[in-house]
């Protein structure tokens, strides 16, 4: 009979929790807010709620269930199940596996999202096969999964993958971090808008002006994006200088990692094609030199499924190598 795992995807709006088969195959899910203001007691609860909704839509009872896989959108310790720094929720120092063991007693693994998610891809999407693999998340942050020998891998102290927070620009734009001029304040959603309402505010005859009228609320990536396709000045101006940003950030992990494939995640890579032919374009120009080879760039394809897949993948793949869990016997 095929293994089952739980996947948990904890987002800072959204909680989603699914049933997994050892193909990476997505069975059931459920899903709930995550109204990250409350106690993570609460937080932690509806996580279980969601999870045991899944079982129920699969039909699978608990015995089925070989281990669960969290992605939280943060840094945490697996000796302990301890969430360190999750600043989307407000967590530091969360007993999260001890609190989740009191409802679902099973092994649990947490991991970065972005982390899980680049994994995901490199199981049963797009960098599916490739040794090496390189996962930019493009939304409201940067977020980043490394893939070396078909494994995820974060360094000695968790914090590997957290590509968003390199440093582009030295006392560049301060970042939520609490440094400045990380990738992630040019390279982020976040950033997209930021710089098209600056684009906005200077060329008040511009089309992201005229759609948006005039309110800098209304601006988003897509809109940004859409005036570019449109071939407004204004807007082609603040996408090259994005899309110049991201291929920069690129060019720093082809000449760090020398990945097979870097792809694109998050919500700026539903830009498709428009984004991923802008973004090879300008690769070249920052190559350490011109006749390089480096890796292909390609656009994820598992989308909201990802986080699912992903973390119930990667506690697969330590289930798998007999690396020992803490449970709430050890907590």
């Amino acid at each position: 009979m095929s293994k089952r795992y739980i996947g948990i995807d904890l987002g800072g709006t959204k909680i989603a929790a699914g049933i997994v088969d050892s193909q990476g195959r997505v069975l059931s899910k459920a899903e709930s807010a995550t109204l990250p203001d409350r106690p993570f007691e609460e937080v932690v609860r509806d996580m279980a709620g969601c999870a045991r909704r899944a079982m129920s839509m699969a039909e699978c009872g608990e015995e089925r269930i070989e281990a669960i896989g969290i992605g939280i959108p943060g840094i945490a310790e697996n000796q302990t199940g301890t969430v360190i720094f999750c600043t989307n929720l407000g967590w530091h120092n969360v007993p999260l596996r001890r609190e989740l063991s009191q409802y679902i007693n099973k092994p649990i693994y947490i991991d970065n999202d972005a982390t899980v998610a680049g994994y995901a891809e490199s199981v049963a999407g797009v960098s599916r096969g490739a040794k090496s693999s390189v996962f930019l998340t493009l939304g409201t942050g940067v977020g980043g999964g490394i893939v070396i020998d078909g494994k995820p891998w974060t360094g000695a102290h968790g914090v590997a993958s957290e590509l968003g927070h390199l440093t582009m620009v030295v006392d560049g734009i301060p970042c939520t971090c609490g440094k400045a001029g990380c990738v992630e304040r040019y390279c982020s959603a976040t950033a997209l808008i930021r710089m098209g309402r600056e684009a906005a505010e200077k060329h008040p005859d511009s089309l992201i002006a005229d759609l948006s009228g005039g309110d800098p609320d209304k601006i988003t990536g897509k809109l940004v994006i859409d005036c570019a396709r449109e071939g407004d000045s204004a807007a082609l101006k603040v996408f090259g200088e994005y899309t110049r940003n991201l291929a920069i950030a690129i060019n720093n992990v082809i000449s760090f990692l020398d990945p097979e494939i870097v792809v694109l995640g998050g919500g700026i890579s539903h830009a498709g094609d428009f984004l991923l032919e802008a973004v090879r374009d300008r690769i070249p120009e920052f190559l350490m030199f011109k006749t390089m080879p480096y890796c292909r760039v390609e656009l994820a394809v598992l989308g909201n499924q990802a986080g699912l897949i992903g973390a119930a993948m990667v506690t697969k793949s330590i289930a798998e190598e007999g690396e020992a869990y803490a449970s709430d016997q050890d907590c």
